[in-house]
């Protein structure tokens, strides 16, 4: 896979000109150059947690750490939407930069310490150890700005309130959405070595449209700084009503198939073609076995001629390699 180079940060300017904010991303550009924390790196914003006052300091747009009270020192995650990574420049889709969405996503950061947010919690945590809590002020103000999008964690979509936000702001090409909208947000990248425990490794992929996710399954070993992209296909209707057809007499994939409707049973073959992975209408514990069927359907060519492009991409740094003296190169 190609290496990415590190860039320099010139294009911030045309990001802050998007969204508004020239003076926002000016301040974020100088803190970033800084060698030395800032004052806003050690800043404190005020959450109702509980209903109880408490100190936190936002990491990024979508978690902070409880400098007080009764969750003292635990790592928050906040629920429903997801902020793109703000260790550096590494999100990447349509004709934006990287350096330019590395604004947006430390905007979003800003956005979130700039002001007092009504949160709650059962104390539940994600599979990171953090604990989850909902901000939903805070949640529709990151979306409806373009700092943020709507994402749950399966199958289900979004929060109702969140994905409404989310269309005005793809409507009204806010923030993250100015250049155009992908069909799915490559959020988070995992390289093979990273499956220790025999479960398999995938990349998630966030839907656009309505927030759900996607688990990308994959066996590739990424390089550090490898530019991973998630590929969208052309379709030829005709070839998927075709390919209906022959997939239903199909004794291996039919009984995939057999319980949905032919509406829905299309759906999943043109979502294949379109995007190589398959629809939530098959059950979790089925879609890997289709997934092997079908792409043996497309290295066949049955598909048709299909014209790919790139959708979201990502760079991949390994986590112990995104702060600190030993950044990775196409961070620094």
């Amino acid at each position: 896979m190609p290496r990415i180079k590190p860039r320099s940060f010139r294009v911030a300017r045309r990001a802050a000109v998007v969204v508004g904010a020239l003076t926002l991303t000016v301040a974020v550009a100088t803190s970033l150059s800084s060698p030395t924390p800032s004052v806003a790196a050690e800043s404190q914003t005020k959450v109702i947690l509980n209903g109880k006052p408490v100190p936190v300091h936002f990491n990024d747009g979508d978690s902070f750490r409880v400098l007080g009270g009764d969750f003292n020192g635990s790592k928050a995650r906040l629920s429903g939407y997801n902020t793109l990574e703000s260790y550096g420049a590494v999100h990447q889709w349509g004709s934006w930069d990287l350096h330019e969405l590395y604004v947006l996503a430390k905007m979003g950061t800003y956005n979130g310490r700039d002001g007092i947010w009504e949160c709650e919690t059962d104390g539940a945590t994600d599979t990171y150890g953090r604990m989850l809590v909902w901000c939903p002020k805070l949640a529709e103000q990151q979306i409806r700005m373009g700092y943020a999008h709507a994402m749950s964690i399966d199958d289900n979509p979004a929060r109702p309130e969140l994905v409404e936000a989310q269309r005005e702001a793809i409507t009204k090409r806010r923030g993250i959405w100015a250049h155009g909208a992908p069909e799915f947000v490559l959020t988070s990248l995992h390289s093979k070595e990273e499956d220790v425990d025999g479960h398999g490794t995938y990349n998630r992929l966030v839907s656009s449209v309505d927030g759900h996710s996607v688990k990308w399954r994959h066996s590739t070993r990424y390089a550090e700084c490898d530019r991973v992209c998630h590929y969208e296909y052309s379709v030829d209707a005709a070839v998927v009503d075709e390919l209906l057809i022959a997939a239903k007499a199909d004794p291996t994939i039919s009984p995939f198939l057999a319980a949905l409707s032919n509406a829905d049973a299309r759906t999943v073959l043109y979502d294949f073609a379109k995007f190589r992975h398959i629809n939530r209408k098959i059950a979790e514990d089925q879609r890997d076995s289709l997934d092997d069927l079908l792409t043996a359907w497309a290295d066949a060519g049955k598909f048709g001629a299909q014209k790919r492009t790139e959708g979201a991409c990502m760079l991949h740094v390994p986590f112990d390699r995104r702060f600190g003296g030993g950044k990775a190169e196409c961070l620094k």
